[in-house]
């Protein structure tokens, strides 16, 4: 796959390497990942976003991008009861989403279920690169959240 950034930074080109090292070895994975829960990856995303924390639908929105297809998902997965919706302790008109103990058994059942390791040229790494790559990411994955 080729990189496709807008703007030409050096993140931007950095960024879409990411991208289509995952695009090109994750497809297996989220095939077994759907196939394991018996629900779409799209549903599977949403229910691993709530692991750490109950979000808002507009916290899960912008993170999928897509307002009305999350509320919908959220729907399917609180008629399935993956996840409930609670009163935002500091807001009146947001619900917080959560997952339910039967949502949490599920993530972790695919956590079981699904290995994912990472690709050859990952493992391939030494350990001060696979230092850096730690640093790196969990510094741009706090900064996400």
């Amino acid at each position: 796959m080729t990189g496709r950034a807008n703007s030409g930074s050096e993140a931007d080109r950095i960024w879409q390497m990411l991208v289509d090292l995952v695009w090109e070895t994750r497809g297996e994975w989220r095939r077994k990942v759907s196939e394991a829960t018996a629900l779409p990856f799209s549903r599977v995303r949403i229910l691993w976003r709530l692991v750490d924390e109950p979000k808002t639908l507009t916290q899960l929105a912008v993170s999928s991008s897509d307002a009305p297809a999350t509320t919908v998902a959220v729907n399917d997965l609180e008629d399935r009861g993956l996840v409930e919706r609670h009163p935002h302790p500091d807001n009146r008109r947001a619900k917080l989403v959560s997952l339910t103990p039967a949502g949490r058994r599920l993530i972790e059942s695919a956590r079981r279920t699904v290995r994912d390791d990472a690709p050859p040229a990952v493992q391939q790494l030494s350990k001060t690169d696979l230092a850096h790559l730690r640093r790196i990411l969990e510094r741009v994955s706090s900064s996400e959240r």
